[in-house]
């Protein structure tokens, strides 16, 4: 169960679960960067699961009248950002995921269980 208080994280959150995304982890960033207050960072096994991610969580979004104001990386299916300035959304093959270490690089953010 997701304990935040943003309905946008949630269904970010539902919309990936759908697509069976793995290790999806929700980092609070308030106060720590200024770029979001939320990155939701998660894992495919195949570029296509990323792509699906990516497709289920902006379809989920556009039914709710939320559009995303930028993304970046869907044509190679490695990664793909997903931009919806107060959470950005980060799929990445989990090869990928582990190059950038993006939990390592926020270790300073609270972690907000999935």
């Amino acid at each position: 169960m997701l304990i935040v208080e943003s309905k946008l994280v949630e269904k970010i959150v539902e919309a990936a679960q759908d697509k069976k995304a793995e290790d999806i982890v929700v980092l609070d960033v308030r106060g720590i960067s200024i770029l979001a207050d939320y990155f939701i960072i998660c894992s495919g096994s195949a570029n296509t699961q990323v792509r699906a991610v990516a497709t289920s969580i902006e379809h989920r979004l556009e039914d709710e009248e939320v559009y995303v104001d930028r993304k970046e990386g869907l044509d190679g299916g490695r990664w793909a950002v997903l931009d919806y300035s107060d959470a950005i959304v980060h799929i990445f093959h989990k090869d990928e995921r582990e190059h950038y270490d993006l939990e390592r690089l926020w270790g300073d953010a609270k972690r907000i269980e999935v």
